[in-house]
């Protein structure tokens, strides 16, 4: 009898306790996410100088709404602006992003989303390059609407901009939506406005991007076409490469990510 019941309850444990875990595996509100792009752009810049980059990250999100996170890349632009003007600002190799906000629910199929990003570069000394320019790490406050597949939202700077003197109070505006094309496959078409504030508005440009993704065996595969309207400046381009490309430029960027 004492066999018996043991292996009664060694069948109800191997049925019922991975059902539990499962379960408490799908309700998590923890997940983490890595992958990779041929070129990362923020904002329709590279900040990579046109190569690949690496990126991960992780997010908590409460049933209630409340949600924070941590993202990081790798990048380049801030050792190439020391390279171009021959100054050392530190190695200033990665981007992490620290965020932290609220995501509600106004009536049916209208939502809202409202929080703080700081962007942050550790070991950058971009303000070694004189001129007004300060160090890079940026807090912005933004808040979206979302209704139906369509996305608007507004980032406004506390603080100057990614180092840019006087940029304070600078404005970026995106206009985004989803649809489900079927068989898996998602199209996304964005457009943005980036206001640069102060003296240095001739930074100010529109980008724009089409993406399309498909999630195949849980990684999300995906292809964009992404540009933007910067011109140049005194002859040079406004973003531009320590080879002197333009970091503006129309390309296409492939990306491969997985979340667990």
């Amino acid at each position: 009898m004492k066999k018996t019941v043991l292996a009664i309850a060694a069948a109800v444990a191997a049925t019922v306790l991975p059902a539990i875990a499962q379960a408490e595996e799908a309700a998590s509100p923890l997940s983490f996410n890595i992958g990779a792009v041929t070129d990362y752009r923020y904002r329709g810049i590279s900040q990579s100088r046109l190569k690949p980059a690496l990126q991960g990250g992780l997010d908590y999100a409460s049933p209630s709404g409340f949600y924070v996170g941590a993202w990081g890349s790798t990048i380049k632009w801030i050792k190439d602006a020391g390279e171009i003007a021959d100054v050392d600002v530190g190695s200033a190799n990665v981007e992490i992003d620290l965020y932290g906000g609220y995501k509600g629910e106004i009536q049916k199929d209208l939502s809202y989303d409202v929080g703080l990003l700081q962007y942050v570069y550790p070991g950058n000394h971009y303000d070694n390059l004189g001129g007004g320019a300060k160090k890079t790490d940026t807090l912005e406050i933004y808040g979206a609407l979302t209704f139906g597949p369509a996305t608007v939202k507004y980032s406004h700077a506390v603080t100057t901009l990614f180092g840019t003197p006087d940029s304070k109070n600078s404005g970026y505006l995106d206009l985004s939506a989803t649809f489900d094309a079927g068989s898996g496959f998602s199209v996304v078409p964005h457009v943005g406005y980036q206001r640069v504030a102060g003296d240095l508005s001739d930074f100010s440009y529109t980008d724009y991007s089409l993406t399309v993704s498909k999630d195949v065996e849980g990684f999300l595969l995906s292809a964009a076409v992404i540009g933007t309207s910067t011109k140049k400046i005194n002859g040079d381009y406004a973003y531009i490469s320590p080879e002197g490309k333009n970091l503006g430029r129309a390309t296409v960027v492939l990306g491969v990510k997985k979340t667990f």
